[in-house]
């Protein structure tokens, strides 16, 4: 998976940078040096390895952002959706009533929270986030989802919202076709 090489690679050239703090703190010298030299050299060296960041960056940031669901939550508004009613409570969401959902049908989340902030996020059967919202007492966000796939759909809190957090899950069941 890509963000497992984008692991890999940071950890190699944190290694790399490392080993050339140790090698420059190994090889300095207590004798006093002119300034201006050393300063000119340093600048040259600092200015290269800033824009080879800067490229680097640019990259990872392109090829690991790709995959974000963002644009999956701004779907057609003109298509016709099932609306379910989800309230966070401490600690388990509560689903209203809605008719049967299929594969490939719009669902718009209206989330909401009775008791503290939670965050909602919507995983698919291969449990990939297709969207997330918060959940504020007081508020109601949308999120509005396409759930291409037949299978069970998990919600799970995103926020830390007290002691059984983690067991703050629920879920809704897609049918096929």
């Amino acid at each position: 998976m890509i963000q497992d090489v984008v692991l890999v690679l940071t950890l190699v050239l944190m290694g790399a940078l490392m080993a050339v703090f140790i090698v420059v703190a190994k090889s300095a010298s207590t004798e006093v040096v002119e300034y201006a030299p050393v300063q000119k050299s340093a600048y040259s060296i600092r200015s290269k390895f800033f824009w080879v960041l800067l490229v680097a960056s640019l990259i990872i940031t392109m090829i690991t952002t790709v995959d974000l669901p963002y644009a999956a939550t701004h779907g057609d508004t003109s298509v016709a959706a099932i609306e379910i009613d989800v309230e966070g409570r401490q600690w388990f969401w509560a689903l209203g009533e809605h008719e049967d959902i299929h594969a490939g049908d719009t669902v718009v989340f209206n989330v909401t929270a009775s008791d503290v902030n939670h965050g909602i996020g919507i995983y698919d059967p291969s449990m990939r986030m297709l969207g997330q919202t918060q959940a504020m007492p007081g508020y109601a966000n949308s999120l509005r989802l396409t759930l291409t796939d037949p299978g069970t759909y998990k919600l799970l809190c995103m926020e830390y919202c007290g002691l059984a957090h983690h067991a703050m899950i629920s879920e809704i069941e897609v049918l096929g076709n």
